[in-house]
């Protein structure tokens, strides 16, 4: 900040990054060489197929791989970004991540694109605050290295987390009873990747609705992402627990079967990807355990055999997580 602190805010470190983006002269020419560095740190591969059976049909590495992403984000994808990018059945969000996080492109390369134009659109403004975040994490990061083991705000080690095996097995393996949480599961499972609004719904429901540590979401997911980034990583995990700086709101608790309707209304994300529901219509696809029997027996879905319930009651593990919020608040008042 103006005053030598790093920021803690988003908004203000965004709006002085994107000052730095539209003051910045031209970029430097690539240099003729290379050299390599003395000490290489260990670094852990991106997903085999051991991991994550599908990530080469998905995923080719490269910067001739990356560029023609690249290039098929913006002249197919980007104008709609703004109003595509939160619907995981549609390929509206940029798949650059696993390029970014590799340094196969750059943030410099896409900022250059997306300011080329005097009055950028909103597609355009919304995707580079999207790299701003990105940005940020690493900022964070650097101000606060132990970010991926310990949470950002101190009154957080006071969080009663729960140790529940069978949950997280549950949550891991996509079968946790509610479609949208297990597509995004399910996706990453094979894929090496998740949709960002998957992301959003799956993290919440581990740190949420079954209260455990974010920790073990983030190894998880580090072991198994093609997009796999210390910053970013650690980052939104503690952003969707509420630990982290200009984190969700601790009150914050995604419904995922309301996320689901919203999102994916006719269900064609969660029939890619969770087919044992893939006969239900789309007034039943997120919510199975109220369909009536007639409809699951015609769509061959029998509760608790070929498809799971849930495996907690929403709105009871949104009261739970609540209560454990506010004792976590408590603490920091000095009250505990």
């Amino acid at each position: 900040t103006t005053t030598g602190s790093p920021y803690s805010v988003f908004t203000p470190y965004y709006r002085a990054w994107e000052h730095a983006w539209h003051s910045s002269g031209p970029s430097a020419d690539a240099p003729p060489r290379v050299p390599a560095p003395d000490d290489v740190p260990a670094f852990a591969p991106p997903p085999t197929a051991d991991s994550a059976p599908g990530v080469s049909a998905h995923w080719t590495p490269g910067e001739r791989s990356a560029t023609q992403r690249l290039e098929r984000f913006v002249d197919d994808a980007l104008a709609g970004y703004a109003e595509a990018r939160d619907v995981p059945a549609a390929h509206g969000t940029s798949c650059l991540s696993a390029a970014l996080a590799f340094g196969e492109i750059t943030t410099r390369q896409l900022a250059a694109i997306l300011l080329r134009e005097d009055t950028p659109s909103e597609s355009k403004r919304i995707f580079l605050r999207q790299l701003g975040w990105r940005a940020y994490s690493y900022h964070v990061l650097h101000h606060s290295p132990s970010l991926a083991e310990e949470p950002w705000r101190a009154e957080f080690s006071e969080m009663p987390w729960r140790d529940d095996e069978a949950a997280f097995a549950a949550w891991a393996a996509g079968m946790t009873g509610f479609p949208l949480v297990d597509a995004g599961m399910r996706e990453l499972l094979e894929t090496g990747w998740m949709h960002n609004r998957s992301r959003l719904v799956v993290g919440s429901f581990l740190a949420k609705d079954l209260l455990i540590p974010w920790q073990k979401g983030q190894a998880w997911f580090w072991e198994r992402l093609v997009d796999a980034d210390l910053a970013l990583n650690a980052f939104n995990w503690q952003w969707v627990s509420g630990s982290g700086a200009d984190a969700a709101p601790y009150f914050r608790i995604f419904n995922p079967t309301r996320q689901g309707e919203r999102f994916d209304p006719e269900g064609e994300y969660v029939r890619r990807w969770v087919p044992e529901l893939g006969g239900l219509s789309s007034r039943w696809i997120h919510r199975p355990w109220e369909a009536p029997d007639d409809e699951l027996r015609a769509a061959g879905i029998g509760l608790g055999t070929t498809y799971p319930r849930p495996i907690v009651d929403h709105a009871e593990a949104r009261k739970r997580a609540l209560a454990a919020y506010q004792h976590v608040r408590s603490v920091k008042a000095g009250g505990v």
